[in-house]
């Protein structure tokens, strides 16, 4: 008999709170939408716990490890259910977003349902995208105190990127070898290096996009060695006026990003062509992710938190309708990616 809590979770609150990333779970091998999905209900969680500002940060940071210590296995005699209710919860603006911190009771049953493998690799994942939050919480200030603090060095935002979004191609790559075992070309190692790649990619396009917003919050991505490098400080940053004179240094890091996403299409492409399903969900985030990008370098007022280069909802049904007929043909992809990378190599001056 089906579970309606299961299919309630799995289903309309998962929409409800993965707005976009709904697409591509939508169209994911039935064996991989579960474990998938269910990993995406408790990252998100945690992130709303992470994000809450309404909650001094040290209570937030409490909070996200007692949550990974709960999908790890930890026992409870239903505090932690209970402050999750009355500490998170009941902040919540959103309904879906309380609806689903009301509801890690029975994702976290569901979590002990899957397979032993299924499980490892949820709790994996989980662990490592709550790492990620829980040096967010220690670095930054309160995004109340009118302070802001710069990451020190690229070597720190590369491990970032790796915590809170490479880590996630990893996971991806892991779930495809154990629910499709043959589909991948290409050796194990090689894949998983890719899938780290992509979801750097796709992170980093999130920091150059969101950079005028986190700024506000106290929170700058860009490192400081970088911004020295291009006389610039966080508070340089602050003023809209100065983006044209912050702009070669978001070239810069756009390039880097370009990088990645040559990966991520590398990987997307070692999805055989008969995998349609499989491939349009790796396709639409590299297609998304450049269009972002493309808005990003030909936009002046990039650090206006006011005018962020965000791919309009039309655009994303654009892309995914039009993606569909061309999904089996790598040469099509190709010329697709080759346009859009074209466009903002141009830009760039490449």
């Amino acid at each position: 008999m089906p579970n309606p809590t299961r299919a309630f979770l799995l289903g309309p609150l998962l929409k409800g709170v993965s707005r976009s990333f709904y697409l591509t779970l939508r169209v994911l091998p039935a064996g991989m939408r579960d474990p998938v999905g269910l990993a995406y209900l408790l990252a998100r969680a945690a992130d709303t716990i992470a994000d809450t500002s309404l909650i001094p940060p040290r209570q937030r940071l409490d909070l996200l490890l007692s949550l990974r210590d709960q999908v790890n296995g930890g026992a409870d005699d239903g505090t932690f259910l209970r402050r999750m209710a009355v500490e998170v919860a009941g902040q919540q603006t959103q309904s879906d977003e309380k609806v689903l911190l009301e509801s890690l009771g029975p994702a976290l049953s569901i979590l002990s349902q899957l397979s032993e493998s299924d499980r490892e690799a949820v709790r994996e994942i989980v662990t490592t995208l709550t790492t990620g939050m829980e040096f967010d919480l220690r670095t930054f200030p309160d995004e109340c105190s009118g302070q802001i603090v710069a990451l020190r060095e690229p070597e720190e935002l590369d491990r970032y990127t790796y915590l809170v979004a490479g880590c996630v191609g990893e996971f991806w790559t892991k779930m495809t070898y154990a629910h499709m075992p043959g589909t991948l070309k290409g050796s194990p190692e090689t894949m998983l290096h890719r899938g780290v790649r992509f979801g750097k990619a796709l992170q980093l396009t999130n920091v150059l996009r969101d950079c005028g917003k986190d700024l506000r919050i106290g929170r700058c991505y860009l490192p400081a060695t970088m911004l020295d490098r291009f006389g610039l400080t966080p508070q340089d940053l602050l003023l809209p006026a100065n983006a044209l004179r912050a702009q070669p240094l978001l070239f810069e890091l756009v390039r880097e990003t370009l990088d990645h996403f040559r990966e991520a299409v590398e990987y997307t492409l070692a999805i055989p062509a008969c995998s349609i399903r499989l491939r349009l969900a790796c396709l639409w985030p590299v297609l998304i992710g450049l269009e972002t990008l493309l808005l990003l370098v030909n936009n002046d007022d990039w650090l206006d938190p006011a005018k962020v280069s965000k791919v309009r909802r039309n655009k994303v049904y654009q892309i995914v309708a039009a993606s569909v007929p061309l999904v089996v043909s790598d040469k099509l992809l190709r010329s697709w990616v080759d346009g859009l990378t074209g466009k903002i190599e141009a830009r760039l001056g490449s």
